[in-house]
């Protein structure tokens, strides 16, 4: 099936299905830690939650607001980010979340630019011990 246009942006697919089926939105209560991050260009918004088991990632929710692309991108950075180490987190950039959503347009990369800032917060915090 051939990607959807939406206004003058064309979206994958992939991306469109995480948009309008998002998975792992919501978020998680402590002890997980819960960041949130802000595009102030666009002034999206990621709140990101992931609580940690043995070193990895055992759950992660979001919530965002923001566009089409911003929404499906947490969708998939949140999937992406299940059995994850933090080591394996730190190495995230946008070209990941770009493959994720079998590319971005140009006016919509800053939706991956946004949850790579939204991972790298998580990393900085020290809020939680299971860190």
């Amino acid at each position: 099936m051939p990607a959807l246009r939406l206004s003058t942006v064309v979206y994958s697919q992939r991306l469109l299905d995480h948009f309008r089926n998002p998975r792992n939105a919501g978020e998680l209560e402590p002890p997980a830690v819960t960041v949130e991050v802000m595009n102030p260009a666009c002034g999206d918004i990621l709140r990101l939650s992931a609580r940690f088991e043995e070193g990895r990632v055992a759950q992660a929710r979001y919530r965002t607001r923001g566009c089409t692309a911003a929404i499906a991108a947490g969708s998939a950075l949140t999937e992406w980010m299940i059995g994850k180490t933090r080591a394996e987190l730190a190495a995230v950039d946008t070209g990941v979340l770009e493959e994720l959503l079998e590319g971005l347009p140009r006016e919509s990369r800053h939706a991956a630019a946004l949850c790579v800032d939204g991972v790298r917060a998580l990393l900085a915090s020290q809020q939680s011990p299971a860190l």
